[in-house]
């Protein structure tokens, strides 16, 4: 699964309590600014000073340096402030950094727990259409890829005939004999149950014949 396609929300989230003097507003616009150039490496530094310099604790904050350490490829760094952001007593920002936490897990294939993120993500506000659509993609991909694992090792072990009957079929298919090599093998599944071994095979050969009948 190409994790990567996976939906993301993109938002900066200022809160009014930023706003305090002039010195802080420029911050905040350095910071702001950096984030929209797509340079995260500098929208890290901007928001790292904003919170050392100020002292300022921030579940927004903390959200922020989450999602430009994710764009700047630290997703260690990321799942840190996403964790803390997602702590916070609003549950609209709560949930978009459960969602956020997720989709790194996902990247790193610990598949359970991201799920178990998108459903914190929607437990927050069950209006969260991309934690949603997250949640319900990774749980799909999930469920299939554990029946193909189940279905890989209940396949049984192909027999010296089954085997014989692949390799005429696969020179079948080396002459374009599509329709002859499906025949080959739908006849010998029919003699013998281990032929089952290559039905991955045999379904690529009925899409193929199917598709040369229209």
């Amino acid at each position: 699964m190409s994790w990567g396609k996976v939906i993301i929300a993109i938002f900066l989230i200022i809160p009014a309590s930023w706003t305090r003097d002039s010195r802080l507003n420029a911050a905040i616009d350095v910071a702001a600014e950096s984030y929209a150039k797509a340079d995260y490496e500098q929208s890290i530094k901007d928001h790292l000073f904003i919170l050392e310099q100020f002292q300022l604790q921030s579940y927004a904050l903390d959200f922020n340096l989450g999602l430009s350490y994710h764009y700047a490829e630290n997703p260690d760094e990321a799942s840190t402030y996403f964790d803390k952001a997602s702590t916070s007593p609003n549950k609209l920002l709560s949930s978009f950094a459960y969602n956020q936490g997720g989709v790194i897990l996902g990247n790193k294939k610990e598949y359970e727990v991201a799920l178990n993120k998108f459903k914190s993500a929607l437990i927050q506000d069950p209006f969260n259409e991309v934690a949603r659509h997250n949640y319900e993609l990774l749980a799909r991909w999930m469920k299939r890829d554990e029946e193909r694992k189940n279905e890989e090792q209940n396949k049984p072990e192909p027999s010296e005939f089954a085997k014989r009957k692949k390799a005429e079929a696969d020179r079948l298919v080396e002459q374009f004999r599509f329709q002859n090599a499906l025949q080959v093998m739908t006849d010998a599944l029919q003699q013998d149950e281990t032929v089952a071994a290559y039905q991955d095979f045999i379904n690529s050969l009925q899409e193929i014949t199917e598709i040369e009948k229209k």
